[in-house]
Order: structure tokens, then C-alpha cells, then sequence
């Protein structure tokens, strides 16, 4: 597959595509975990602490995914060299 990146045309393998898919995952589960720590700050914030503890959870859980897509990532990209 050819794709146009940095003014030129480059090949892509299979493996680049599956490390930038790996990237793009853990980038949406950063900003999922980003705003879950904001929800759960405005809700403890309030004094709604339940549902401040529940956004913290989901906060933590979308933190560790995406620290695994980053790894898996990171794994991926270091087999291309």
C-alpha cells in the first residue's frame, strides 16, 4: 500500500499499518482515561464522591489499556528497524 506522508510517497508494510493502528489505540484510550480523570475530579469536586470513584475507575482501566497498546506499539515499530 503507498501512502503520501512528509511530501513524498511511501510503501507500507503490513507491520508499519498494525504499529500505527497499535498507536492510534493507546492515543484514544490516553483521551479516554483524560477525560475520566476530569469527570471524576468535577464530580469529587461537587461532593458526588461516588460517582467521582466511579470515573476513577474508569480513568485507571482506560490508563493500563492504553499502556498496553503503547507497549504492544512500541514492540511493533522496534520490529520494523
Amino acid at each position: 500500500m503507498w501512502r503520501f506522508s512528509c511530501g513524498c510517497w511511501e510503501l507500507t508494510t503490513n507491520e508499519a499499518k498494525m504499529a500505527r493502528d497499535e498507536h492510534n489505540k493507546a492515543a484514544e484510550h490516553h483521551e479516554n482515561a483524560a477525560k475520566s480523570h476530569r469527570a471524576a475530579a468535577e464530580h469529587h469536586g461537587k461532593g458526588d464522591h461516588s460517582k467521582g470513584k466511579e470515573h476513577a475507575s474508569s480513568a485507571k482501566q482506560h490508563s493500563q489499556t492504553a499502556n498496553q497498546h503503547s507497549d504492544q506499539a512500541h514492540s511493533k515499530s522496534q520490529q520494523q528497524k
